[in-house]
């Protein structure tokens, strides 16, 4: 069963009661509001999704999107427009608002409902990206999930395979890997690489971690160590 919150915002009650139910009916628990007024006295923050209408009274669904997305509380909120207007500048401006899917009326409740799912499960990987624990040495941090990597708090740009072999030393501080380990576990797609390749990488590795490319060690007949 889902236990996300989705609150559903649009002024045609019957078709809030039509998706409320059917989304109850999927297990997520679903509130309903009739303009977008009404929604902005709420505690927005508990809700994992929107499903906002963008043809409403005085506050659009335009409008009441552009408000949660320049409020740091709610800007991250998923946002799905259901909308009438389908015309390309529509489209543009939904998405240009941060908008994660926009579904077209009239629609098919088994298309939102797959349209939801999608959205909700796109999410929860990113909040599981942003809350990952890296793995940090000093100021130095390697966010594996999401490919990244932090010096003193400014990202650094990393090809490929030099993440792949700052990960595998950062993992093993203080073991020695032969130039043939590494270019195993990490050209292990490779069909031939030379193990030259390694040292290149490695010398561009260490510009790239500024002070910490000292801890980068070679032990020469043996290979390389990220010293503590």
């Amino acid at each position: 069963m889902n236990t996300n919150k989705i609150l559903v915002v649009d002024d045609e009650e019957d078709l809030c009661e039509i998706l409320q139910f059917n989304l109850e009916t999927e297990g997520y628990e679903v509130d309903v509001c009739y303009s977008a007024e009404e929604a902005l006295q709420l505690n927005l923050k508990q809700y994992d999704l929107l499903l906002l209408d963008v043809m409403m009274g005085e506050i659009s669904g335009f409008k009441m999107a552009r408000m949660l997305r320049d409020n740091p509380e709610t800007a991250s909120i998923p946002i799905v427009f259901l909308t009438a207007r389908d015309t390309e500048n529509d489209l543009l401006t939904g998405f240009n608002l941060g908008a994660d899917d926009y579904i077209s009326k009239p629609f098919s409740i088994r298309e939102v409902l797959v349209r939801v799912k999608a959205v909700v499960r796109r999410s929860a990987n990113k909040s599981e990206i942003v809350d990952e624990k890296p793995i940090r040495f000093d100021e130095l941090q390697l966010f594996p999930a999401a490919k990244k990597v932090l010096l003193e708090g400014q990202e650094i740009a990393f090809t490929k395979k030099e993440f792949e072999i700052l990960k595998l030393l950062l993992e093993n501080r203080n073991r020695v890997f032969s130039r043939e380990e590494i270019l195993t576990r990490v050209w292990s797609d490779e069909v031939i690489v030379l193990d030259r390749t390694v040292d290149v990488n490695m010398t561009r590795l260490r510009k790239k971690i500024g002070k910490y490319g000292k801890n980068i060690v070679t032990r020469l007949g043996y290979g390389y160590t990220f010293e503590e």
